[in-house]
């Protein structure tokens, strides 16, 4: 075991047997801990399975790794979150996972051969099916009437009441850890901001943060703070153009217009910080490129202010509304119970009374924040949803503002850069964990005996849940697909990596 914030040796890791790595991992689940990623790699010895899980009460970490072998004894049935890192697995390395209740492949079919060439499209796949008088099946997509990224979704009916639904992803595969594996240095960063557009500082702090680890370099305080606003407004974008969404789809204009106006100024305050509306090119291993001065300190807190107050009347003036309220409660439910089986992560997850918030659990700097609350209301519907989002926008927004006053009011005092080297420790496994605005994005990379990455693996929150969005439509009518779907509101791109 070791601390989140340090990093070991590679082949410090204890070496087990796959049948033992399988029976740790889930001894060590059912005592609380959770996968965080779960991945192989190849070297010079060959290929290998590795495993990291983290105890957030702990605030420690554990890494396995084992030979990989043609097949071993599914996790799954024991440890339901496994069911999507086995599956994945299997169609990149051609492991089987003997006894999995549904073994398909995640982005690619047919698959199973671990061979990069032999992957087509993931159209080609078999689909859970159930039969029976007046049961009927309904298929969404993969192309969507919209500006939408494709996915398919597949329905198992009696009537309008939804028995199952089944999600295939995969669309949209840009083979983003390979790509960072082979790109030259200067292009990893730019890949790190598109592995979901929506989360680029997320995805972009989580990757600095293993560099930095890796490299033994702390930014200055300065830095990050300068990040931490930053993913406060990423929040605050996403989640202003979320509580908007779920007005519409409940048939409530006011709010789904307003807020698209007001996302925008959202985005607008990021482009001051850096020149991009997304977030782009702020950050840096080392800390960031931009600073923010006396003069455009208070320029922004005066613009927080502005939209904050825009956001709060327009999400009040909503859940002040009884048909959307009655529309919200109650639909969509997920348990505790099988948020915490399946892994789920982030604001879905705290929606079901999760009590899990990177930013407590794992923070990535010892700088207190009291304007921050873990939001946890634990009903699991779309209300509940709804509630975290709108929380978190008054959270958000007393951050930012707070800590833009202690920018401009520390202005020239500390840089926002520190230098790193020109190459990271040979063999070492570094670790990061970011609370993005969906939740979890975790990032693990492990350097060559040359300083450079022998492997890098991406969880985004979406990969965890996606199964949960399917589990909010059991038992509910497929008129409340949209709803729920917008309630989640998960990555297509973040998943399909």
């Amino acid at each position: 075991m070791f601390h989140y914030k340090d990093t070991i040796e590679y082949k410090a890791l204890p070496l087990l047997p796959m049948e033992e790595l399988t029976v740790t991992v889930v001894d060590h689940c059912r005592r609380g801990w959770r996968m965080l990623a779960f991945f192989g790699l190849e070297d010079e010895q060959g290929r290998e399975i590795v495993c990291i899980l983290g105890h957030a009460a702990d605030k420690m970490l554990d890494a396995f790794r084992a030979p990989m072998p043609e097949r071993y004894q599914s996790m799954t049935p024991n440890c339901p979150q496994a069911h999507l890192f086995e599956r994945e697995l299997a169609e990149m390395w051609g492991v089987k996972p003997e006894g999995h209740p549904w073994l398909k492949p995640v982005r690619f079919c047919p698959a199973f051969t671990g061979e990069r060439d032999s992957r087509p499209g993931p159209a080609e796949a078999d689909y859970y099916r159930i039969e029976g008088e007046e049961v009927h099946e309904v298929a969404v997509g993969p192309v969507h009437a919209g500006v939408i990224e494709p996915g398919h979704f597949r329905f198992q009916c009696y009537g309008e009441n939804v028995m199952h639904l089944e999600i295939q992803l995969g669309f949209q595969h840009r083979d983003v850890e390979h790509l960072i594996l082979t790109s030259p240095e200067k292009l990893v960063l730019p890949l790190m901001e598109n592995i979901s557009g929506d989360t680029a500082i997320g995805h972009s702090t989580a990757y600095c943060t293993v560099v930095e680890r890796l490299a033994g370099v702390e930014p200055t305080d300065r830095a990050h703070i300068l990040r931490r606003v930053a993913l406060e407004l990423e929040r605050l974008a996403n989640h202003t153009r979320d509580l908007g969404a779920i007005g519409g789809d409940t048939g409530f204009l006011p709010t789904s217009s307003w807020n698209g106006r007001i996302t925008g100024d959202w985005l607008n305050i990021t482009s001051e910080l850096c020149g991009s509306r997304m977030g782009r090119n702020l950050l840096c291993p080392g800390g960031v490129k931009w600073d923010v001065d006396a003069e455009l300190a208070k320029a922004l807190i005066k613009r927080v202010q502005a939209s904050y107050r825009d956001t709060r009347g327009s999400v009040d003036v909503m859940l002040e509304t009884p048909s959307v309220l009655a529309r919200l409660t109650g639909t969509g439910e997920v348990s505790r119970q099988a948020a915490s089986d399946l892994g789920l992560v982030g604001m879905a997850a705290r929606a079901s009374g999760i009590d899990m918030d990177c930013r407590f659990d794992w923070p990535l700097c010892d700088i207190e924040n009291p304007a921050l609350t873990k939001r946890v209301p634990g009903i699991g519907d779309v209300l509940a949803r709804t509630l975290v989002r709108s929380q978190e926008v008054d959270d958000s927004a007393e951050s930012a503002m707070a800590d833009l006053k202690f920018l401009g009011e520390t202005s020239g005092f500390e840089p926002v850069r520190k230098a790193m080297p020109e190459k990271l420790p040979a063999g070492r496994l570094a670790v990061a964990l970011v609370e993005g605005w969906r939740g979890e994005i975790c990032h693990v990379g492990i350097t060559d005996a040359e300083g450079g990455w022998q492997a890098y693996k991406v969880v985004d929150p979406s990969f965890h849940n996606w199964t949960g969005l399917a589990m909010a439509l059991r038992g509910e009518q497929i008129s409340d697909f949209p709803l729920c779907n917008k309630s989640f509101n998960l990555s297509y791109c973040g998943h399909d990596l």
